[in-house]
């Protein structure tokens, strides 16, 4: 199918739609869909010291649970 024969196909179907449904139809290129790229924010050195602290208190907490067994 070329270019020809589909927009003539698409005329007629949007014909017949507005004589059915007595509808309105806009007939355009769709729209293509943004690409989706995840938004990712970088550690800062704060973040980081924080995670390092986080890790040392699970460490140690994980440590005093298998020694008080």
């Amino acid at each position: 199918m070329n270019k020809d024969e589909l927009r003539a196909e698409l005329e007629r179907q949007a014909q017949r739609y507005m004589d059915i449904n007595g509808g309105e139809v806009k007939t355009y290129a769709a729209q293509p869909e943004p690409e989706r790229k995840p938004w990712r924010k970088k550690a800062s050195v704060l973040d980081q010291a924080f995670q390092q602290e986080l890790q040392k208190m699970e460490k140690e907490l994980e440590k005093a649970d298998t020694e008080g067994v």
